[in-house]
């Protein structure tokens, strides 16, 4: 049904191609321009929808893109090799490209489910009442949004014992913060390794491919225009953290690791990095928790304005 030869729009010079669908390319640097800005159109609530985490997620997920008329569709394929999507990105009603691509999924998915994953709530909307699909939330992969005051002032009872080991921690290490800069990209790659060693990264495919979607952010922090933040401590970067605009209102924090040697720091860099990075905001994505139970405690612990809910949609 979707059989064509491959039909490519050339835009931006040579250096960018745009493919129609239901042709799909991969994703590269030399993309970014068009894919931010049909993203940045969207105005996203959800944490994937950005050319960053696209990109830096590109191996694990194997995302490719494609556009349908005025919808950028992105597919990607789980570890069982799997064919999957998020949802369209584009103006609403989105419905007709959802279904669309949906079908293209079960036409390439041989006996497996059609599924398109991280939707959010406005495309579930749209699909109410659509008998041919299923909708359901996914608590695992809700971002965590935060209202940004709160996370730099941290005041009233409930923040009580966080305020006291920002303190503690500031007191006993002489810690200083400062904008991620070239000088720290080397050091900041030097601390993503040791994390590593002692999580003892090659065990595990998931820390294994986090750790090269850090190094990919890492490597290209200017192409990416990414904006990021240090913690120093004794000349050396003990904390490092990188985010961007996800909209207008919205920063969303992609990346955040800290020196598992020093206690305390992922919550001095937090604090720090809303206060100085984002004067112009009113919401943090700290993105979602996983399922893994600690990340949930400590995401919680911040107790999060909202959730942005995402859903898994299948044909029936």
């Amino acid at each position: 049904m979707f059989d064509k030869q491959p039909v490519f729009v050339f835009n931006y010079g040579v250096m960018s191609i745009i493919p129609e669908f239901p042709n799909f390319k991969s994703i590269e640097l030399q993309d970014r321009e068009f894919l931010h800005d049909s993203l940045w159109r969207y105005r996203p609530q959800a944490s994937e929808y950005t050319f960053t985490n696209l990109f830096i997620w590109r191996s694990h997920y194997r995302f490719e893109w494609s556009v349908y008329k005025d919808w950028l569709l992105v597919s990607c394929r789980e570890n069982s090799g799997g064919l999957c999507g998020i949802g369209p990105v584009g103006p609403p009603p989105r419905k007709d490209a959802a279904l669309l691509f949906l079908d293209w999924i079960r036409e390439k998915n041989v006996q497996r489910d059609a599924r398109i994953e991280r939707a959010d709530a406005m495309l579930v909307t749209e699909l109410e009442g659509v008998w041919s699909v299923v909708c359901k939330p996914v608590r695992d992969h809700f971002d965590y949004v935060y209202l940004k005051e709160e996370l730099v002032q941290l005041t009233g009872s409930r923040y009580h014992s966080k305020r006291n080991h920002i303190s503690q921690v500031l007191r006993s290490y002489g810690l200083s913060y400062d904008d991620l800069k070239d000088e720290h990209i080397a050091p900041c790659l030097e601390l993503q390794d040791k994390w590593c060693m002692e999580k003892r990264c090659e065990e595990d495919m998931n820390l294994l491919s986090e750790w090269e979607a850090v190094r990919e952010i890492l490597v290209h922090f200017h192409e990416l225009k990414v904006h990021g933040g240090v913690i120093t401590t004794g000349g050396r970067v003990g904390a490092f953290t990188i985010g961007e605009l996800l909209n207008p209102e919205t920063a969303v924090v992609h990346i955040e690791k800290a020196d598992p040697d020093i206690p305390g720091l992922y919550p001095v860099i937090n604090q720090q990095f809303c206060e100085k990075a984002w004067p112009g905001v009113t919401y943090i994505n700290r993105e979602q928790d996983l399922g893994i139970p600690g990340l949930r405690k400590a995401k919680l612990s911040y107790y999060p304005h909202h959730f942005v809910e995402k859903y898994s949609i299948r044909l029936k």
